[in-house]
């Protein structure tokens, strides 16, 4: 069982998904997200993972977590495999994001998506004032550490969505580890979105 508790982003994806519910957890890291769902919700639970220490800590554990690349992963489930497919803090370093985003749609009825957002007022005055790219809130690593992050907003990942025929079916945002309701100005108030999609 998770020893600590979740991250609060972690937590709001937690309790999108329901009890009993099929879940793969793309990227997932040493388990944290996972094994919560798992031990706590009794979810059919999956992962894929690159990193083979995180592979490893997920299974002493107790988890299902194979060790890949998400692409080659994806490929071998067939369509309407899962209820929910999450990729958490993992879409900026992605080099075919509408693939990915296609595929957790066909393999899942339903996808989870968080990711840090550079259209927060902080990172737009950081680059202003410095002329130098910011580090993106909640994801402190340099843009020129590996793996490399590609800088988007809450308003770019909307638009994107749009293009490829997928449609928000809820949105969470954060002002770093508190859950903020925001109308209006999301993408300059947020550091951190979450968005529940499904197919049109």
């Amino acid at each position: 069982m998770s020893a600590h508790p979740l991250r609060p982003d972690l937590q709001a994806i937690a309790d999108l998904i329901p009890a009993e519910a099929g879940v793969l957890d793309l990227g997932c890291g040493e388990g944290d997200l996972l094994a919560y769902l798992v031990h706590r919700k009794h979810v059919r639970g999956r992962g894929i993972e690159l990193a083979e220490a995180n592979v490893l800590a997920c299974v002493r554990r107790g988890l299902t977590v194979r060790q890949g690349r998400l692409e080659e992963g994806l490929a071998d489930y067939p369509d309407g495999r899962f209820d929910y497919v999450v990729l958490s803090q993992t879409l900026p370093f992605l080099n075919d994001p509408a693939y990915i985003l296609n595929e957790m749609l066909r393999v899942g009825r339903r996808a989870i998506v968080s990711f840090p957002n550079w259209g927060y007022w902080r990172c737009r005055l950081h680059l202003l004032i410095t002329g130098r790219m910011p580090q993106a809130p909640d994801l402190p690593q340099s843009w020129w550490q590996a793996p490399r992050w590609q800088a988007f907003t809450i308003t770019d990942f909307a638009r994107f969505t749009r293009e490829q025929g997928i449609r928000i079916t809820r949105q969470i945002y954060f002002a770093h580890d508190r859950q903020v309701s925001i109308r209006k100005f999301k993408n300059l108030l947020a550091t951190t979105a979450i968005f529940q999609l499904e197919r049109d």
